[in-house]
């Protein structure tokens, strides 16, 4: 059965009459068109709310015109209508005061920015793209506006104990110094007693090494982790001692997709697929027996 539309057919035919349908979607077509008409609808409906709770109150507030107010959404540079009450006491959610963009917008600018566009070029590309000019200076203050988050994210407190934690890394493209390089970032995910997986942190440095890995540890545990059952690495040498050196009593146990690829270094190419194939079965086995008759095999093969 299909959906009951949620907009009416009539309205829409009132909107398109006489609209040139090609450039509906263009900037300042129809569709920003739109988008103004309900911006100012909703900051109207915002006053009139507003203005009830005064009332309420016996504040005797009421309207006090508008003021014009440019905004940049996602397609085009909106001119808003902004309502005013006389006591100065409006304050618009909708669009607060002192920004310039609407919701959403911050995150395409974020979103380009992680990319690894500079601000100029992310000037350029919402200037083609949108037909909206922004200055270099916006985008940084979007931008900055996220340092803080980001900030209270990597000291966030962790839970105090870690079922099981992966460290690896992961190799991304970073901007640095106005070139775009492939860089390593280095990542722990924990898994909760519960089950649930989060993002413990992420960290870029220049080399991996085990006093890296030690600050890192020491970081988890002033972040509030006082134990980790098991540490999945990747077979660093010193890492193992880097962990135990904070969490002695942790398990660590090498990467079982680690350990593949190392076995493939004494296999000749042709024969690596079969032998990985051959692996696998080990290393997912249900139980250490299993494991070791499956090796065992494996040993026996030709």
């Amino acid at each position: 059965m299909a959906n009951k539309p949620c907009i009416r057919p009539e309205l829409l035919d009132d909107l398109l009459e006489e609209q040139d349908g090609s450039k509906t979607f263009e900037s300042e077509g129809l569709l920003d068109e739109l988008k103004k008409a309900l911006a100012e609808r909703v900051l109207d409906a915002e006053m009139d709310v507003h203005l009830d709770q005064e009332a309420e109150q016996s504040a005797g507030n009421h309207r006090n015109g508008y003021s014009q107010k440019t905004v940049l959404s996602d397609t085009a540079a909106l001119p808003l209508s902004i309502p005013r009450d006389r006591q100065g006491r409006f304050e618009p959610r909708l669009i607060a005061k002192y920004r310039r963009r609407v919701p959403g917008f911050d995150d395409k600018i974020i979103a380009l920015y992680a990319r690894g566009m500079s601000t100029r070029d992310i000037q350029g590309h919402v200037r083609e793209l949108y037909g909206i000019e922004i200055s270099p200076d916006q985008v940084s203050a979007v931008t900055d506006a996220v340092h803080e988050q980001v900030s209270a994210w990597q000291n966030r407190p962790l839970e105090s104990t870690y079922a099981i934690v992966f460290f690896d890394a992961l190799r991304v493209k970073i901007r640095d110094e106005g070139v775009v390089k492939n860089k390593a970032v280095y990542l722990a995910i924990g898994v909760r007693c519960s089950g649930h997986k989060e993002v413990l942190g992420l960290w870029i440095e220049q080399t991996e090494g085990a006093k890296f890995w030690l600050k890192v540890m020491t970081e988890l545990r002033n972040r509030g982790t006082q134990e980790v059952l098991i540490a999945v690495v990747d077979g660093l040498k010193g890492f193992p001692e880097a962990i135990e050196t904070v969490f002695p009593d942790t398990v660590v146990q090498t990467c079982i997709v680690h350990l593949i690829r190392y076995s493939m270094q004494f296999a000749s190419w042709k024969e690596r697929k079969a032998v990985t194939a051959q692996l696998k079965p080990i290393c997912r086995a249900e139980t250490a027996e299993v494991a070791r008759e499956r090796l065992e095999e494996f040993d026996r093969s030709p």
